[in-house]
């Protein structure tokens, strides 16, 4: 056997061997003799850098280091999951899939909701290209070097694998290996870890990958994402996710019914703590991958998948004063200032109160013994109090009538449930607030800026608005608390970069109350530019799709302010991108401008995402479901039974890809 034989030999065995352990738990040689074999390993590839492989399982110990993470797109859409928190919610949830698919029989997926960092990772040809953060969902920071390290994370596929596909997971740290993290830094005098989760999160962004390899993480995988795959469910994915050497849980289960699903929960529920990690719920997806399409998205999570998250940890603790924060809207949001205590793996020290109808409601006192839950694991929150703990001279608390940091008199509007400082222009956490949305990640992502930068350049009067960011001068810069000229190099230049953000960020980051990211999105498609915006009136905006009349007047609002217009306008003389570019403008024609499509069922000649993509870039719009609306429903092989009756019952016209092809071209 030559030399590169023996490499190559080598490789394959110790991959084998890291999949025996690391994946099926079913170690086959001791770690001696791997140690053995991987110093072999070792040595003959120092003796031959031209047989160097980045894959190799010698590359697993990391050493790279990475000084920046790169911001990179998803192919596909990385959406959250909608909650629910009775069996109730579920039964709810069924019946809305119901109503949009007819009367078939639905099996469902049932897996654990691990308690993680999620991940993204590609695999080309059998090989593991690139591993991508959730971050906002669209996109997120390239961390291949650091999962590289991780045993769990397969290098090389092998069988019979697709040439190109995503899997999604979750990257964990188990209780064990976090005990033993804390246990050494204890014994160092360092301060221990909060919590697995953070942690483990933590990891995947740290700058040198060896450092990463010492840590043991974990990972869990549970979705394949990709054109053409070998399967027609999610349970067959999970089985050949399985056979090309993924780890996936062996708790996944297969349900037939809604009953079976209420049982895995009630089995989980009992016996969550015996896992080697954290879980805090169970996630229930449609198994058939064909009526996984026909239910589709919501604008933020899919209608085939659900989260039931089970019952949060709960304490007592002493609420010892409550204070008001002034958000960038001017909402007045009340917080619970309380006697620390653990919750859930960390220590709590303040809870949300909500508003002044929750504080009424729990009749919420200074002093009092307060019942303290995470809500969804996440933000902690006061449920209730013990009223035999209340002390004798506990007085009843009186919400706030004045802003606490402009003293302006705060309103309240009918039908809302929170209080607002009207001082929008002249109230210090409102201005600084806004100008944090301005620049952060998911709007214009300036980078050296960071959210207290903010307010030290507000409170040394150098910004006062968004639009002042683009006149700061490295010199003025410099002379600032924690400021140095390397420092404010960055800031300049990370502002100076914010000018080639897309429209659409930029119309996120400006601040329209109600205009999120995907109405933003969905604004600067249908209008094209900020005047045109501008100009729209409210019957104008209403009738673009999603925005309904509370959007449409906030709008109408934002552009009639004339201070509003003003920073609008510096911000054009400075270069920010106010249309869409051509390089993001993805329309082809106007050809189905007005018209409405439903799609539904298997096509041969386009993936449903594709159809879908060529009737929004050629003006249409394509709709979740069908009403009197709708002007053509596209359907394939296998189209949903209660569309086809739904699309007859209307007499809108069913139309088959060819028809839509014929449509395009004018015939």
């Amino acid at each position: 056997m030559d030399v590169l034989q023996k490499i190559q030999s080598l490789r394959e065995e110790l991959n084998q061997h890291n999949n025996n352990y690391y994946v099926l738990d079913n170690p086959t040689i001791s770690d001696y003799d791997f140690d053995v074999k991987l110093s072999e390993l070792q040595a003959l590839e120092a003796k031959h850098p031209e047989y160097f492989d980045e894959n190799s399982p010698t590359q697993r110990v990391g050493g790279t280091i990475t000084k920046n993470f790169e911001t990179v797109k998803h192919d596909s859409r990385m959406y959250s999951l909608d909650n629910s928190y009775s069996k109730e919610d579920l039964l709810d949830w069924e019946n809305r899939i119901q109503k949009v698919l007819g009367d078939v029989p639905l099996e469902y997926i049932c897996e654990l909701k691990y308690d993680g960092a999620s991940i993204s990772i590609t695999y080309e040809n059998g090989r593991l290209v690139r591993a991508v953060t959730r971050g906002d969902g669209f996109q997120g920071d390239d961390v291949t070097n650091n999962i590289k390290t991780i045993k769990a994370v397969p290098i090389k596929l092998k069988g019979n694998f697709p040439e190109k596909f995503d899997i999604r997971g979750e990257i964990i740290l188990p209780f064990a290996g976090f005990e033993k993290m804390n246990q050494d830094l204890i014994e160092i005098g360092e301060t221990p870890y909060s919590n697995p989760r953070n942690t483990a999160s933590g990891s995947l962004k740290l700058q040198d990958s060896a450092e990463v390899a010492k840590r043991p993480l974990d990972c869990l995988l549970y979705s394949l994402i990709g054109n053409n795959l070998p399967f027609q469910s999610h349970f067959e994915g999970l089985d050949k996710a399985r056979s090309w050497g993924f780890k996936v849980p062996k708790q996944s289960h297969l349900a037939k019914n809604m009953n079976e699903v209420f049982d895995f929960i009630n089995i989980w529920d009992k016996n969550r703590h015996t896992l080697p990690y954290e879980t805090d719920g169970v996630v229930i997806k449609v198994n058939d991958l064909h009526l996984q399409d026909e239910l589709g998205y919501t604008a933020k999570s899919p209608r085939w998948a659900i989260a039931y998250k089970f019952k949060s940890e709960q304490v007592f603790t002493q609420l010892n004063s409550i204070s008001y924060q002034v958000g960038r809207t001017g909402s007045i949001t009340p917080v619970a200032n309380l006697e620390p205590v653990q919750l859930a793996g960390t220590i709590v020290k303040r809870a949300s109160l909500h508003n002044a109808d929750q504080i009424e409601k729990l009749d919420i006192r200074i002093n009092d013994t307060v019942f303290v839950e995470k809500g969804g694991e996440i933000i902690p929150k006061i449920i209730g109090v013990d009223l035999e703990k209340r002390p004798s001279n506990s007085e009843e608390t009186i919400y706030i009538s004045h802003c606490p940091e402009c003293k302006a008199e705060l309103e309240r509007k009918v039908g809302e449930a929170n209080h607002y400082c009207p001082n929008f222009y002249g109230c210090p956490p409102q201005i600084i607030g806004r100008i944090q949305h301005y620049i952060s990640r998911k709007a214009m992502d300036i980078e050296g800026l960071g959210g207290e930068t903010i307010a030290l350049l507000f409170n040394n009067g150098l910004v006062k608005n968004y639009a002042d960011l683009y006149e700061l001068k490295k010199e003025q810069i410099i002379p600032l608390e924690r400021m140095a000229e390397k420092s404010a190099e960055n800031m300049i230049n990370g502002i100076e970069k914010s000018k080639n953000i897309p429209f659409e960020n930029v119309l996120f980051a400006i601040g329209i109350r109600y205009v999120g990211e995907t109405v933003a999105k969905k604004l600067a498609k249908h209008y094209k530019n900020i005047d045109a915006i501008a100009n729209a009136n409210l019957l104008e905006l209403v009738m673009v799709d999603e925005i309904g009349d509370k959007i449409a007047q906030s709008v109408v609002e934002f552009f009639d302010n004339q201070e509003n217009r003003i920073s609008i306008d510096r911000l054009k003389s400075y270069g920010i991108q106010m249309e869409v570019s051509a390089a993001n403008d993805t329309s082809v024609s106007d050809k189905l401008s007005g018209q409405i499509f439903v799609v539904s069922g298997v096509f041969e000649k386009f993936s449903r995402d594709e159809l879908k993509k060529v009737i929004e870039d050629n003006g249409g719009k394509v709709g979740s479901s069908i009403s009197a609306k709708t002007n053509y429903v596209v359907a394939g092989d296998n189209m949903g039974p209660a569309k086809l009756e739904k699309a007859n019952q209307l007499n809108i016209p069913i139309i088959t890809e060819d028809d839509f092809i014929n449509l395009l071209n004018g015939n």
